[in-house]
């Protein structure tokens, strides 16, 4: 497994954590590819057989990656945002208005630019989506949105609904069901198993 610190990350300093403000996702992604690029060049891993996986913010970062790249064999993503302009209509979290120089209403361009959806022409990378069927902080209307793309341009994909759950579902102390927790596992586990690379 590799863990990056990129841009937008905290331990660096409150300016390499405000980095992406108003550009998230975009040189994150940057970073996050440089640090794969030197675990390949240090021969630590099979680069046929990369996989990518994230949740809530990482599940952004992991639809806008298999948009930007193919480099990995399957994805998973959880709980993504893959639609800002949908996205700031339905989240609980309203104050996500304040993550872009306009609202909506008065630019759509930049909630379209920085939407991993625009981007779902390029993908050809295996993605399976999760997310909780309770998640009020990334709906789960966005996952359908990704998924129903991928299936239109016949990438492989599936959809799993955690039944009961909320947004914190990987995190112990927000946990509804503990046998949600061993279904995440699995399902990331068998997505990509048969996806690996012979």
């Amino acid at each position: 497994m590799l863990y990056t610190n990129p841009r937008g990350s905290t331990g660096y300093g409150q300016a390499f954590g405000n980095a992406i403000n108003n550009a998230y996702p975009g040189q994150d992604y940057d970073d996050l590819m440089r640090g794969v690029d030197e675990v390949v060049r240090r021969g630590y891993i099979d680069e046929r057989n990369l996989f990518v996986t994230g949740g809530s913010g990482g599940g952004v970062l992991t639809t806008w990656i298999v948009g930007h790249t193919d480099r990995f064999a399957a994805a998973v993503a959880m709980k993504p945002v893959v639609n800002w302009y949908s996205f700031v209509g339905t989240t609980d979290g309203a104050d996500w208005y304040h993550n872009f120089k306009r609202l909506p209403w008065e630019d759509a361009a930049e909630h379209t630019r920085r939407s991993p959806l625009t981007y779902v022409g390029n993908v050809k990378t295996p993605t399976m989506l999760l997310t909780g069927d309770l998640d009020l902080r990334t709906p789960l209307e966005q996952t359908e949105q990704y998924y129903r793309a991928l299936k239109m341009r016949r990438v492989p994909t599936a959809m799993v609904r955690l039944n009961d759950e909320y947004h914190g579902f990987n995190a112990e102390f927000s946990l509804r069901h503990p046998s949600n927790r061993v279904a995440q596992i699995l399902f990331l586990r068998a997505w990509f198993d048969k996806h690996r690379r012979k």
